[in-house]
């Protein structure tokens, strides 16, 4: 198991915000994102970890595996936060990133406090997905004892799915289950145990981190372009358009013109003016490339 991690607890009152009862509002906020700037330094010391969790998954979500994000109260909303917008953002199947949030999705707007304490319904939800060897699993949990996401990544190890977690407290429970440990570690919070500021700042940087490098690495980025973005809205249809003329140098009309014949495929749409063939023949040669735009046009 990998670990990259520095000493600190999730608990412990921070000696900075002893008497932040008795600060006006900007004494706090400055306070505040002072403690802020800790963050990305904590996640910088652990990029050597959630490199190696990149790799693990994209080799599995090549063969088809999927990624799951289990998680409950603010570390669950964050995995949902970075699952959904996998679909619009990549173009991926909605399947194929998956997060599962202690008390279902009445808990994205209701806190469901009690449901996080259950190892045996983690492990139960985890169940209903079929798990298999291609899969990886991301446990995502502020302190590493969440019985939910102990429960889950237990029923994950047994079907020989990848385990990976993402906490900010050292020597935790959940660490001693997975193949990879990502543990930023913050120093205390400005509200004793308040893991929804630091700790969860820095579960979404690294959930960012994630899913961004996997995506890259399954060819739906060219150059630094959303090439497989989903234009199903105003917005994403003008960054389609952008994103074909950028990559052509074509005109706006060109760039319409084609992203209409490939039925909104950014990616096919390129491929078809570039090379000067069908839909039919575009999806081939990017079929054939794993769909990876730069095999097929540089």
């Amino acid at each position: 198991m990998v670990k990259h991690k520095v000493l600190g607890i999730t608990e412990e009152r921070n000696p900075t915000s002893m008497k932040i009862d008795q600060m006006d509002a900007e004494e706090m906020l400055y306070l505040m994102n002072q403690e802020d700037t800790k963050v990305a330094e904590a996640v910088k010391v652990v990029i050597p970890a959630i490199g190696m969790a990149v790799d693990i998954i994209t080799e599995r979500m090549r063969k088809g595996g999927r990624l799951f994000y289990i998680g409950a109260g603010t570390s669950g909303r964050l995995g949902v936060l970075d699952a959904v917008e996998c679909v619009p953002t990549f173009g991926i199947e909605a399947d194929k990133v998956v997060a599962i949030l202690a008390g279902g999705k009445e808990a994205m707007f209701t806190a469901q406090e009690g449901v996080e304490d259950d190892f045996e319904m983690g492990a139960s939800e985890i169940k209903k997905y079929n798990l298999n060897n291609l899969d990886s699993t991301i446990g995502i949990a502020a302190s590493g004892s969440t019985p939910y996401v102990r429960g889950a990544i237990d029923e994950a190890n047994k079907r020989n799915a990848a385990t990976i977690c993402l906490v900010c407290g050292t020597d935790s429970e959940l660490e001693k289950m997975v193949d990879v440990a990502i543990v930023p570690i913050l120093g205390p919070e400005v509200l004793t145990g308040s893991t929804r500021l630091k700790a969860g700042t820095s579960q979404k940087m690294v959930l960012n981190m994630i899913s961004t490098a996997i995506m890259i690495k399954l060819g739906k980025v060219y150059s630094n372009l959303m090439i497989d973005v989903s234009p199903n809205n105003c917005k994403l249809r003008i960054r389609a358009e952008r994103i074909f003329m950028a990559i052509t140098e074509a005109s706006h009309e060109i760039a319409t013109e084609y992203l209409r014949n490939s039925m909104l495929n950014v990616k096919a749409a390129v491929v078809m003016y570039i090379k000067g063939v069908s839909l039919k023949k575009a999806l081939r040669l990017l079929e054939e490339k794993e769909g990876i735009l730069g095999r097929v046009i540089d």
